[in-house]
Order: C-alpha cells, then structure tokens, then sequence
C-alpha cells in the first residue's frame, strides 16, 4: 500500500502540457498547408504539413503512453517510483528544430525570389 503519491497532480499536469503542445503543432502543420501550396504552387508542398500532423498525432499517443506509465509506477512504488526517460523530449526537441530550420530555409527563399 502507498500514500498519496502526488498531492500536486502533476503527472497530469504534465499530460495536459503535452496535449497543448501537440495541438499547438497541428496548428502550425494546418497552417503550413494552407498556405506553402499558395506561396510555392505546387499542392505537393501541403505533405510537410500532413507530416506536421502525423508527427503531432505519434507525440500525444507516446505523451498518452507516458502519463500511463507514470502513473501505474507512482501508484505501485510511491515517491521511489523510476521516473519515465528523455526519449519523448528529445524527440519533440528534434521535430522542432527539424520545423524550425525548414521554416527558416522557406523564408530566406521567399526573400531571395
């Protein structure tokens, strides 16, 4: 039996932090399709941001995952529970530089033309 392992909730509070950044990321991939098809002319532009929400969508079900896990471990071990590894924020670090080069590459291209 364990005590009340976490009076702050922030294993949930982390899950929501995930949910809002993963929505936030597939705004930025609905806007991407909207509009690199129109600046660039060619409909085969809009996948980056198809991309963008498949990415979105893999982050929340491993974010989902996560808090699951967390929690089971917290409920079952207490305060002593092994806390979930940096795999998640690396990969979103990734993804958002990989976003972040390619968005500045598109509008250093937008200025040269």
């Amino acid at each position: 039996m364990t005590s009340l392992f976490d009076p702050g909730l922030q294993p949930e509070r982390t899950e929501l932090g995930w949910r809002r950044t993963c929505l936030a990321l597939s705004v930025g991939s609905l806007v991407a399709m909207r509009i690199l098809p129109e600046a660039f002319g060619s409909g085969w532009w809009a996948l980056g941001g198809v991309a963008g929400i498949i990415a979105s969508a893999g982050l929340w079900a491993a974010a989902r995952r996560r808090y699951r896990s967390t929690t089971r471990a917290l409920e079952r071990d207490g305060h002593r529970a092994p806390m979930p590894d940096s795999r998640l924020p690396f990969a979103l670090t990734v993804f958002t530089v990989v976003i972040g080069g390619t968005s500045v590459a598109i509008v250093i291209c937008m200025a040269a033309s």
